[in-house]
């Protein structure tokens, strides 16, 4: 794990202690900090027991404790923890910032730090294969795969990669990125922030943080530009990125199948120029994008039988996600005469009112399939333009879908909502779609879960 002498003998209380909160804990203890630890969940306190005092801060008189540490799943503007630690002058930190704080003690290395509502996740896991072909020493974390905190430090000249969410980046306020990336602002969260403004303006926050580093910015949209012109306005380094750029580096036709569709053209264009950034050659950049698999639960193809393939899209959590989903599978004269190929998994938490950008693409859509409390919503939205099945549940919704799909047809999970109606995270909502696809269609989608398709 990464550890630091900057936290030595200070005291510090964590709350929540899932993935992040729990790699926060235990970087602290074994940095010879005091850890004042507490979850609601008595299984996640359990590794804690009798290594530190499992107390719940809201309880605590917090004088003389450096910081709160909290899962960015705690929402600042309705929980009590933002409050009582503030009455203190104290700040309300995450994982990321003790990273940040534990920079100085690591061997030198380079920073990137990848934000925006839609393309992240893919830039972000992108960056980090393209650096990994190369043969540069690289970690990828934050907002994807696992805590940056848990992993191990990375050599001399090596390249942390993080996605953050605009939740981390609330929770953080030190944190020089040598390359801070924008992929894109669309509304999302609303039911954090106060407006769209107030949440375009937590995105802002991570190029405030750089003190000499470059920004990287895809100025496609209006809150994209506005940030863009602020910081040439201000003098900072600053390279604007459009999704045309690939195809003018002459990097597009080498893409590989994962990097399909606008959505990754724009999400590919962006890694490019962080890449090159770092140093990289276009022909070490072309190999990385020519390699990459994807992630899961972003459009991976999950398995085909009797010609229909169905893809999971579990990671659209909202209508700008799950609108180039939808946009991917036009009608195809020469698929089915060129009717309309998809068959829509769609429904959850909803963030929205309203079918957002997925209205510009129902053309492409066979039928859609309702599922969870947004379910009724996108039936009656839908139903005067597309054919509609009300199933509530993932199984219901692919048992139906398989029984009438035809060869060339898509049955896509793309659910331009949040999971947790149903499911703990996207991931475990993905996970189920795929056990489902496998359950009722024969399909072996392999081991890992991932996708069987070359």
């Amino acid at each position: 794990m990464i550890t630091s002498p900057a936290f030595k003998s200070k005291r510090y209380a964590v709350l929540g202690l899932a993935r992040s909160g729990a790699a926060a804990a235990e970087a602290l203890l074994a940095s010879g900090a005091e850890v004042i630890a507490w979850d609601r969940q008595p299984h996640a306190r359990e590794p804690f027991e009798g290594r530190c005092r499992l107390i719940d801060p809201l309880e605590l008189d917090l004088t003389g404790f450096a910081g709160v540490v909290v899962s960015p799943g705690v929402p600042l503007n309705a929980h009590p923890i933002g409050p009582h630690t503030w009455q203190y002058g104290l700040p309300v930190i995450g994982d990321i910032e003790l990273f940040a704080s534990a920079r100085a003690s690591l061997p030198p290395h380079r920073v990137v730090g990848i934000t925006g509502t839609n393309g992240k996740s893919t830039t972000t896991a992108l960056v980090h294969h393209i650096l990994q072909t190369a043969g540069v020493p690289s970690l990828m974390g934050g907002n994807i795969g696992d805590p940056i905190l848990g992993q191990d430090p990375l050599p001399e000249g090596g390249v942390y990669v993080l996605e953050l969410s605009s939740f981390q980046i609330d929770l953080t306020f030190t944190l020089d990125c040598d390359v801070a990336a924008l992929t894109n602002i669309t509304p999302d969260h609303l039911d954090r922030y106060a407006s769209f403004a107030a949440y375009a303006a937590s995105k802002e926050r991570l190029f405030q943080m750089q003190q000499a580093g470059t920004a990287v910015i895809c100025a496609e949209d209006e809150p994209s530009i506005g940030i863009a012109e602020g910081l040439e306005t201000a003098g900072k380094p600053l390279v604007r990125v459009a999704t045309a750029d690939l195809d003018a580096a002459g990097l597009a036709d080498g893409r590989s199948p994962s990097l399909a569709g606008p959505h990754n053209a724009q999400n590919a264009a962006v890694a490019v120029a962080i890449c090159r950034q770092l140093g990289l050659a276009d022909a070490q950049i072309a190999a990385g994008l020519a390699t990459y698999r994807g992630l899961p639960h972003r459009m991976e193809r999950v398995c085909e039988v009797d010609g229909v393939t169905y893809i999971n899209d579990s990671k659209a959590t909202n209508a700008a996600s799950a609108a180039p989903a939808l946009a991917a599978f036009p009608p195809d004269p020469a698929i089915n005469a060129g009717s309309p190929r998809i068959h829509w998994i769609v429904g959850g938490l909803p963030k929205e009112d309203g079918l957002g950008a997925c209205a510009d693409h129902l053309a492409n859509i066979a039928a859609a399939y309702t599922v969870g409390e947004a379910g009724p919503m996108f039936a009656d939205l839908l139903e005067a333009q597309v054919k509609v099945e009300r199933c509530e549940l993932i199984s219901e919704a692919v048992r139906r879908a398989a029984e009438v799909a035809r060869p060339g047809e898509v049955v896509l999970l793309s659910p331009a909502c949040a999971s947790y109606d149903q499911f703990r995270d996207y991931e475990k909502r993905g996970h189920h779609f795929r056990q489902m696809v496998g359950v009722i269609t024969g399909c072996d989608t392999g081991d890992d879960g991932r996708s069987i398709l070359p």
